[in-house]
């Protein structure tokens, strides 16, 4: 009996654990352990509950965590069930009985249910406890992936899951001032947000995962995913196995791990180079393609038998010693990262890691150099410290910046009571990452092989200050091959990327410069009146502030913007270093003017074009053109504009959801502008 007595007590301190932990991991807040961790002590609950035959109140094995995300709370027309897990590949064999199976990503995000009627969206559920979600359908128009129209009439119930991919989740952080652990902390916490505009810049995308119901008669998995395309949703990636056995089962894994890492499982030193899966997963599905067979399982707590299985990977850990913390200056923060003694993870060598953030050290009790750890590819992707071995001396944190040795502040999250570090001089080299990130972009000077984290980098270790230094890169070359991700390839592919963009197309160099209010299609317009070297002359020359306003859409603070910054001593200097280092095409730097030139010869097609005087409002998905930008660049190689919000000046307002109830579609009814589709556009226009 009192045996009993104390495993019900572990059983009672583990459930708080994983429901304290579950609760901030699935409401946006800081992470309070990780996925190896909290693995590790359900694993534990589990072995505990099947050794008493007694299952607490709140276990997190029979219950679904709920979200805190405020709105209506709705009932689901059909609960939003989890999957049983496993982590062995013979486990599931056993469960797919040899019928034909899909396997598919277990995406690492917000699963949230849609419900479309008579061809319209009509609800947006979050899953919350399963049988009770958040409505969040006000707002489904910022999240990429949930059209509010489409062409089946019939009721359909979709279920699928907002993710942010690891690449917009990096870009995110180091353009804002907020922390969150991973993409899906943040896909979370947005949805707590009230605007939509807001949701919007956190590039969320859903993505389907099953048709939990249609009027169609469609049996097969595999057919729903298929109806859901032909619709126009992304579903999510699958692949059938049809005869399931272990060599099969085996296989699949294997090739879907690889799309994770890289790496080949069979041949570890074989890598493909690239993981063709841009969004967080936490392991795969696999699912029944006979849905009628499917639906004859029973619920066992919150798990449907037959629904679905979800594998996950087993976590390969190595220890190591730390030899010193590294701290990594970004937009907002500066980041202490582990740099270790190096071990093998998942096939590649690892001996870095980031640790977020002073309470995630303060969480794991790291120490200064010396301390032993153990490290994991969490995911087999992210290397994270998960614990420490034996903390040796104290960590210290740095009251100096590592980039320009101003002094630094603590800061305390409000809401998440997270501890960051942050450099306290605006000036701060590091705090210009976002201005480097456009410079550097496909939009900008268009130079490839230059990530945001590798910039980040170079900026910390002291060789990029400003513009004109990013091409003296070269001239560090024996240190950038010894750094990690990068080799003698890598470093040429760099070089050859610096070289060709010294050739530089003066549109492209001014929009690069991040000048305030120099957009694209400011500084195409600029360049339409004057040669690059003109524009820079008159702007430093002139007292007239509103010199530039003259020109259609312009106007006198755009003007302003651009005569400033080209008039402060230091974005004068360094425009002038950066001017040395580029070259440029005789025709380019032509007076735009002399009707000989090229630039004289492309205004005058852009003035005769089809789109010429007109002002376009582009919103929503696009279909024929690969992206809105692209649509973007053929209205104003016809002589037309696109502005960003609805006014009185605005000519079309196009998108494809022409009957939406969006801000954009609303203000465009009142003020009597025309609502086309994209077809409709291709129509009038091209």
């Amino acid at each position: 009996m009192q045996k009993k007595t104390q495993k019900q007590e572990e059983m009672q301190r583990l459930i708080a654990r994983l429901n304290e932990a579950s609760d901030a991991y699935y409401n946006g807040r800081g992470e309070l352990m990780t996925d190896y961790e909290w693995d590790a002590l359900f694993d534990q609950l589990k072995q505990l509950e099947e050794e008493t035959g007694e299952v607490l109140p709140d276990s997190p094995t029979h219950k679904v965590s709920e979200d805190a995300i405020p709105g209506q709370k709705e009932r689901h027309e059909y609960p939003a069930l989890s999957l049983a897990k496993t982590k062995k590949e013979e486990d599931l064999v056993k469960w797919a009985e040899g019928r034909p199976i899909w396997i598919s990503w277990k995406l690492d995000g917000l699963t949230l249910v849609a419900t479309y009627d008579n061809g319209r969206l009509t609800r947006v559920l979050t899953r919350g406890g399963g049988d009770i979600g958040t409505n969040i359908t006000h707002l489904a128009g910022a999240i990429s992936g949930i059209p509010g129209t489409i062409k089946e009439k019939g009721h359909l119930v979709i279920r699928g899951e907002a993710v942010i991919s690891y690449a917009d989740f990096e870009q995110f952080l180091m353009e804002s001032d907020e922390e969150y652990a991973n993409p899906r902390n943040l896909a979370s916490g947005s949805l707590s947000l009230k605007d939509p505009e807001e949701v919007k810049k956190r590039k969320i995308r859903w993505i389907p995962f099953t048709l939990v119901h249609t009027e169609n008669d469609l049996t097969s998995w595999g057919a729903r995913m298929d109806f859901l395309q032909d619709l126009g949703f992304k579903p999510v990636e699958r692949e059938l196995i049809q005869h399931p056995d272990e060599a099969s089962v085996a296989d699949a894994i294997a090739r879907w791990t690889e799309k994770v890492t890289g790496i080949s499982a069979g041949n570890p030193e074989k890598r493909s180079g690239t993981r063709t899966n841009p969004y967080p997963v936490d392991g795969l599905v696999i699912t029944y393609d006979d849905t009628r067979y499917a639906a004859t399982g029973s619920v066992t707590g919150h798990h449907a038998t037959r629904a679905g299985y979800a594998f996950k990977w087993q976590d390969e850990s190595a220890d190591s010693v730390l030899d010193h913390i590294e701290w990594s200056c970004a937009v907002s923060t500066i980041t202490p990262v582990a740099v270790f003694k190096p071990v093998e993870l998942e096939g590649t060598t690892v001996q870095r890691a980031s640790l977020c953030n002073i309470s995630e050290c303060e969480r794991l009790g790291i120490g200064g150099p010396g301390t032993e750890l153990s490290v994991i590819k969490a995911n087999k992707i992210i290397p994270k410290v998960i614990r420490v071995i034996r903390m040796e001396g104290a960590l210290e944190i740095p009251k100096a910046c590592p980039v320009c040795g101003a002094q630094t502040e603590i800061r305390v999250n409000e809401v998440s009571e997270t501890k960051t570090l942050h450099c306290t001089n605006p000036d701060c080299a590091a705090k210009q990452l976002k201005k480097f990130t456009r410079f550097v972009s496909k939009t900008g000077m268009d130079i490839d092989g230059i990530s945001e984290q590798t910039l980040a980098r170079f900026i910390n270790a002291g060789w990029v200050r400003e513009y004109a230094d990013l091409y003296h890169l070269p001239e560090h070359r024996e240190e950038i091959v010894q750094m990690e991700g990068f080799g003698e390839k890598s470093m040429r592919n760099l070089a050859d990327a610096l070289e060709k963009s010294r050739q530089a197309e003066p549109n492209r160099l001014l929009f690069s410069l991040s000048i305030p209010l120099c957009g694209q299609e400011v500084a195409k317009l600029l360049l339409t009146r004057y040669s690059l070297p003109e524009l820079i002359r008159t702007a430093r020359e002139t007292d007239n502030a509103e010199v530039f306003s003259m020109i259609d859409g312009i106007g006198p603070e755009k003007s302003a913007s651009l005569v400033r910054w080209m008039q402060e001593e230091t974005n004068a200097s360094g425009l002038d270093n950066l001017m040395k280092e580029l070259t440029f095409k005789e025709e380019d730097l032509a007076d735009p003017n002399d009707p000989a030139s090229a630039a004289g010869k492309a205004a005058r097609e852009a003035a005769a074009g089809r789109c010429a005087g007109l002002t376009f409002v582009v919103t929503g998905d696009v279909h024929h053109y690969k992206n809105r930008n692209e649509l973007k660049a053929y209205i104003e190689s016809q002589g037309g504009k696109v502005t960003s919000a609805v006014s009185g000046s605005t000519s079309f307002l196009i998108n494809n959801d022409v009957t939406s109830t969006s801000g954009k579609n609303q203000k465009a009814k009142k003020l009597g502008i025309p609502i086309i589709s994209e077809d409709e556009f291709l129509e009038k226009f091209v």
